[in-house]
């Protein structure tokens, strides 16, 4: 336990989800803008624009959203002390924020295919990976505010 005050206890986790809310929102884009990347010919004016899109949303939002709330987040399990460690509900909601870590890594590699006008993935594909943050969330949310076993 780090002994946060509660003030600060609460500031930090505001910024954490400050901080999950803008990396959601560009887990949630980055793929929709692949769907309209994977229809645009290579080397267009559109899919050289989507290009420009996709690294911007990835560096300065996407990226530095996920390490903030990744730091406030384990913030607040510091303050929780030991016994978060015995509560199942944690280690399942720790599995879905590492799938969302792993979408994120994913995603950035897809978007380095598309920088380099490599991207052998269908637009279907990219609508169905634009689901998989959503179910994340939905199953991280509950298990962190239900805490049901």
């Amino acid at each position: 336990m780090l002994g946060l005050s509660g003030t600060a206890y609460l500031l930090v986790k505001a910024l954490h989800v400050i901080s999950v809310i803008a990396w959601m929102a560009a887990l949630l884009y980055l793929p929709r803008l692949f769907v309209y990347h994977s229809r645009a010919k290579p080397g267009s004016e559109l899919s050289e624009t989507l290009k420009v899109m996709e690294r911007r949303l990835l560096r300065a939002i996407m990226t530095p959203a996920m390490a903030a709330a990744s730091l406030f987040g384990a913030i607040l399990v510091l303050e929780a002390g030991s016994g978060v460690w015995t509560a199942g509900w944690f280690f399942v909601k720790l599995a879905g924020v590492i799938g969302l870590a792993i979408l994120h890594w994913l995603m950035a590699r897809w978007r380095a295919d598309f920088a380099h006008d490599r991207n052998r993935r269908s637009e279907r594909f990219f609508r169905i990976i634009n689901e998989a943050p959503t179910v994340l969330m939905i199953m991280i949310v509950i298990l962190a505010i239900v805490e049901p076993f």
